[in-house]
């Protein structure tokens, strides 16, 4: 699978919001792999793929979520299903073996306990590209050089806080995430 191919399929099945995005989150995150020493071709991959079926409906989601055998707790949950939909779809028909470029595909929205540099790559690329617009992004953003561990643990927190005012399900992968960049942070173990 080249670049190219999936570019292609980018701008044939993407909304104009969704191109916008997707190529925003993957110029962030070769930024971001440049700043901190990850693989740059892998974040740009990673990040091309992040969204694969962010777009598609519900039913279409429900549909792979049973197909693939996927937990049930991504049942009617857009937001955390297409990433994990994604993860499988990219290896089954884009023969994407690479188990980095897969996992930051399938964490991109809730993270998780061990996220690698690329994971945290990709996901505080998604969280901070330049057409982000919520409260509190530009504080995400002013800290995202500063350390990749501590912008990805404000980032999850962030999050938290949001989907619990909100009342929505809180997938447990953000919780261990936030444990484990915190455990991490305590220790001075980090990455940048």
């Amino acid at each position: 699978m080249t670049k190219d191919c999936i570019s292609e399929y980018i701008e044939r099945n993407f909304s104009d919001k969704q191109k916008v995005h997707t190529y925003a989150v993957r110029d962030m995150a070769i930024i971001l792999a440049e700043h901190y020493a990850a693989l740059i071709e892998k974040a740009e991959m990673a990040a091309l793929f992040h969204d694969l079926f962010r777009g598609v409906s519900l039913q279409i989601l429900n549909y792979y979520i049973k197909e693939l055998k996927l937990e049930e707790r991504y049942v009617n949950n857009a937001n955390l299903a297409h990433g994990k939909v994604a993860a499988v779809i990219i290896q089954r028909d884009y023969g994407i073996c690479d188990e980095d470029i897969i996992n930051a595909v399938k964490y991109h929205t809730t993270g998780r306990a061990g996220m690698s540099k690329l994971e945290k790559v990709v996901y505080l690329a998604d969280a901070i590209e330049i057409n982000r617009n919520y409260p509190g992004v530009e504080e995400l953003r002013a800290i995202a050089f500063d350390g990749l561990d501590e912008a990805c643990l404000a980032a999850l927190k962030q999050s938290r806080s949001y989907i619990k005012e909100r009342g929505l399900f809180f997938d447990p992968d953000t919780e261990k995430a936030i444990a484990d960049l915190e455990n991490k942070v305590k220790a001075g173990k980090l990455y940048g």
